[in-house]
């Protein structure tokens, strides 16, 4: 069927995430269920129509009480599948643009604050340190501990000190740090590479943890090995990184809100910008498809900058009066 193509497509050529074809592999199903005959292309192309799109919206809306922002992604899915049928010769146009979207309150990128962030840090810092090094000498139960405070740490170091993804996180490899250049080479969405800078604290660290893998596995880790690995030896998944970000943070009470990597992507890219960073070196950074994407930051410094004008300017203290 057209759809099992999309989905292939979608995997080996175009390289998405498990989970990103998951999603665009549900979102098919659900508007095949709903529109057609799910065995047939042909009603499938007769539903991919403005008025069928139309209504599919409107099912989403009012009957699976579905929020708008989860109904534009259901349309962005359509679109991009109608896309690929063009491309195909299979449809003549795409339907999707034609179709209004529901409104969706923009929400602001959750951020944690810089210093409660340091706090953690340093209170963490014999973790990753070289003096416990030598106290990992295999798999028993004070070295695993011992190591897995050092993984723990180097998660929540990665992710703030980088900004990569969580999937990019978990697929790294022992020879994706370059230690003489200082650089993270990093695979993002789309199977693009690029490169991130290392402060030299950060590649520290990451030396000190290979030296803890190695003592605890027995093995040296080389360069195909994954980078973070569980003290099983195995190498990191998504859920796991869930965790390890939410102990590592819930135990600092400073540190407030949603404690989740990408929290620790947006926070490390709303303090570039906060320190001068332009939005297209962020956007590198990032490893965003495009600038838009990265323009969601603006508003967390806006938003900063009200503060500091609330507190500090004189009219604004005196509820906006001109007068003395």
């Amino acid at each position: 069927m057209l759809t099992d193509e999309y989905i292939t497509y979608l995997s080996s050529v175009r390289r998405y995430s498990p989970r990103t074809v998951e999603i665009y592999a549900d979102v098919l199903r659900r508007f095949v269920e709903y529109s057609c005959d799910a065995s047939s292309d042909k009603a499938l192309k007769g539903a991919l129509t403005s008025a069928g799109i139309r209504n599919y919206e409107v099912h989403l809306l009012d009957e699976k009480k579905e929020s708008p922002r989860t109904v534009h992604l259901h349309l962005s899915v359509l679109s991009g599948f109608c896309r690929f049928l063009v491309r195909q010769g299979a449809m003549a146009s795409n339907p999707v643009p034609t179709v209004s979207r529901p409104k969706v309150a923009h929400r602001l990128p959750d951020v944690f604050r810089e210093e409660a962030l340091q706090k953690y840090m340093e209170r963490t810092a014999a973790d990753a340190g070289p003096d416990t090094l030598s106290l990992i000498t295999g798999r028993d139960k004070a070295s695993v501990s011992l190591y897995n405070r050092r993984l723990q740490r180097l998660v929540i170091s990665l992710l703030w000190g980088t900004g990569i993804r969580r999937s990019e996180l978990v697929s790294l490899q022992v020879g994706s740090v370059d230690f003489s250049r200082r650089v993270l080479r990093v695979r993002g969405k789309g199977d693009k590479m690029r490169e991130i800078p290392l402060i030299p604290s950060l590649c520290e660290e990451i030396s000190l943890y290979l030296q803890a893998t190695g003592s605890l596995t027995g093995c040296r880790p080389q360069a195909a090995d994954p980078l973070l690995v569980t003290s099983q030896g195995r190498p990191l998944y998504p859920v796991y990184v869930d965790r390890a970000v939410k102990a590592a943070l819930g135990q600092q009470e400073d540190v407030t809100g949603r404690k989740s990597p990408h929290v620790l992507r947006h926070t490390l890219a709303t303090e570039l910008l906060d320190a001068g960073a332009d939005l297209n070196s962020i956007k590198e950074l990032l490893g965003h498809a495009s600038l838009a994407a990265t323009q969601v930051y603006t508003h967390n410094s806006v938003e900063k900058l009200k503060k500091v004008y609330l507190n500090a300017h004189p009219r604004a203290k005196r509820g906006g009066n001109h007068g003395d």
